[in-house]
C-alpha cells in the first residue's frame, strides 16, 4: 500500500532538506547493490535482507569512475566520428578533381584517335584525288583516241561520197582501195576501255564503308566493357571490406603524398606537375627577329610594335626579313623537353624549326608550317596544326592564354596542350626528327608572347 502513496523514492527532502528515507524518516546512508538503490538502515534491514550493501560515498566514488570512462570513450568515438566527416568531405573533393583529370586524360586519348581518324581520312582523301586522275586521263585518253578516229572516218566517208558521183572508169580505179580501208576499219573498231573508271570509287566506297561498320561495333562493344569492369571492379574491391574500413583507407590513400609518379621514363606525363619535370630554359634570339618586333630586355618576351620600323637597313644574317616570326636561341633535342608560353592577343604561330628555315624569301617558302623545315600549331579563333603547307583544322577553340609544348626528340612526338587547372590535350604530331628544333613564334596584330619561367 506504501507504494501506491508514494511511488516515486524512499527519500524525502521537502522538511529539512536533508536525504530522509520517506517511511522511517531516517537518513539515506545505505546503498543495496543489489537493487541499485539508496535506503536507510531500517529499510535495508526490513526489505532488502541478503543483500550486499556499501556506502553511498564508496559507491559514487566507483560509479564515477566508470562515468568517466564513459565520457572519455564517448568523446574518443566522437572525434574518430569528426576525423571521419573531415576524411569524407576531403574525399569529396578528390573524387571532384579526380573526375576533373579523368575526363580531361580520357578526352586526350579520344582526341588522339580521332585526330588519328583525320589524318588517315586525310589519305583517303588522297587516295580518292589520285583515282580521280587516273580515270579522268584514262577517259581524256579515249576520247582523244575517238576523236582521231572520227575524223579519219569523216575524211573516208566524204571520198565515198565523192567516189560515188564520179564516172565508170574513175569509181572502179578507186573502188579497190577505197573498199580494202573500209574493211581494215571493221576489222579494227575502235576498242574502249575494258575497265570501268567507276569501279575504284565504288571499291573505295565500300571499303570505308565496312571499316565503318567495323568501328562502330568495336567502339559499342569496347565502351560497354569499360562499364562492365568498372562495375565488377568496383564490386571486388568492396567485397573483402566494411564500409567504414574502406572508406577509411580510400581517405588515407587519396591524401597528397610525395610525387612518385614519374619513376620511369616509359611512363607519359598526366599533371602539370609531371610536365615540368623535362621543362626547358629558352630564351628569344634578337638577331633573328623581324624588325616589326620589340623583344624584351630578358629576352623572354616578344611582342609586334604598334608603329613599323622606320630605321636604318641594318639586317642580321639570321634575321626574318618578310615575316613577323623570332626563334629562340636554344635547340631541342633531348630526349624529352617541356616549355610553356602565354598569348595576348587573337592570332598567333607557336612552332618549332630547324636553324635552316629560309628567312628571307618573299613566298610560304619561310613561313612556319609552310615546307618540311617547321611545324606549327596557328591559334586564332580555333587551332590549327601546319606542317609540309598542308593544315588539320582542330575543333577546339582556344579558352586559355597558356600553352604548353612537350618535345619528345628522340621518339618523334611533338603535343601541344592548353595549361590551366589541368593539362587539356589539343594535338600530336608525329615525325622524325633529324637535327635541333628551335622555338619560333609568328605574331598577328596587337599581340603579345612571352616565355614562362618555369
Amino acid at each position: 500500500m506504501n507504494t501506491l502513496k508514494r511511488p516515486r523514492s524512499c527519500t524525502d527532502t521537502s522538511t529539512s532538506g536533508s536525504a530522509l528515507c520517506w517511511k522511517h524518516s531516517r537518513p539515506l546512508d545505505v546503498y543495496c547493490c543489489t537493487d541499485e538503490k539508496v535506503i536507510c538502515e531500517v529499510c535495508a534491514s526490513a526489505e532488502h535482507t541478503g543483500h550486499t550493501f556499501g556506502l553511498p560515498k564508496e559507491e559514487r566514488r566507483r560509479k564515477q569512475e566508470e562515468l568517466s570512462n564513459m565520457q572519455t570513450k564517448s568523446r574518443r568515438l566522437l572525434q574518430k566520428q569528426e576525423k571521419k566527416q573531415k576524411d569524407m568531405g576531403k574525399t569529396l573533393e578528390l573524387i571532384q578533381e579526380e573526375a576533373i583529370k579523368t575526363k580531361d586524360y580520357c578526352e586526350c586519348i579520344l582526341v588522339s584517335v580521332i585526330d588519328s581518324l583525320q589524318r588517315h581520312y586525310l589519305s583517303v582523301k588522297q587516295l580518292i584525288d589520285t583515282q580521280e586522275e587516273a580515270a579522268v586521263a584514262q577517259v581524256q585518253t579515249s576520247i582523244q583516241t575517238l576523236q582521231v578516229k572520227m575524223k579519219e572516218m569523216e575524211k573516208r566517208n566524204t571520198e565515198l561520197d565523192h567516189l560515188a558521183e564520179t564516172d565508170d572508169v574513175h569509181f572502179l580505179q578507186k573502188w579497190p582501195s577505197l573498199k580494202g580501208l573500209c574493211r581494215k576499219d571493221n576489222l579494227h573498231p575502235f576498242q574502249e576501255t575494258s575497265e570501268d573508271p567507276l569501279l575504284p570509287f565504288e571499291l573505295t566506297k565500300r571499303a570505308v564503308e565496312k571499316l565503318g561498320k567495323q568501328l562502330e561495333e568495336l567502339c559499342d562493344k569496347e565502351f560497354a566493357s569499360i562499364s562492365h569492369s568498372v562495375e565488377n571492379g568496383e564490386q571486388q574491391e568492396l567485397g573483402g571490406e566494411s564500409e567504414e574500413d574502406d572508406m577509411q583507407q580510400r581517405c588515407e590513400t587519396s591524401l597528397p603524398v610525395a610525387d612518385n609518379t614519374l619513376t620511369h621514363q616509359d611512363v607519359e606525363p598526366k599533371t602539370r606537375a609531371d610536365f615540368l619535370r623535362y621543362a626547358c630554359g629558352l630564351s628569344l634570339d634578337p638577331s633573328t627577329a623581324h624588325e616589326d618586333l620589340v623583344i624584351s630586355a630578358e629576352d623572354k618576351e616578344v611582342r609586334l610594335s604598334p608603329q613599323p620600323f622606320r630605321g636604318p637597313a641594318f639586317r642580321y644574317p639570321e634575321q626574318f626579313i618578310h615575316r613577323r616570326q623570332v626563334l629562340c636561341k636554344e635547340g631541342l633535342q633531348a630526349e624529352r623537353s617541356y616549355y610553356e608560353i602565354e598569348v595576348k592577343g587573337n592570332k598567333v604561330e607557336i612552332a618549332l624549326a630547324y636553324k635552316g628555315i629560309d628567312r628571307k624569301s618573299r613566298t610560304t617558302l619561310s613561313a612556319f608550317g609552310a615546307t618540311a623545315k617547321s611545324w606549327s600549331l596557328d591559334r586564332s579563333t580555333n587551332y590549327s596544326v601546319s606542317h609540309r603547307a598542308e593544315s588539320i583544322q582542330l575543333t577546339t577553340p582556344p579558352t586559355h592564354c597558356r600553352i604548353g609544348v612537350y618535345l619528345k626528340f628522340k621518339e618523334g612526338t611533338l603535343s601541344f596542350y592548353e595549361v590551366s587547372d589541368s593539362m587539356k590535350f589539343l594535338y600530336t604530331v608525329e615525325a622524325e626528327f633529324t637535327e635541333p628544333l628551335y622555338p619560333g613564334f609568328w605574331l598577328g596584330e596587337k599581340c603579345c608572347i612571352k616565355i614562362c619561367d618555369l
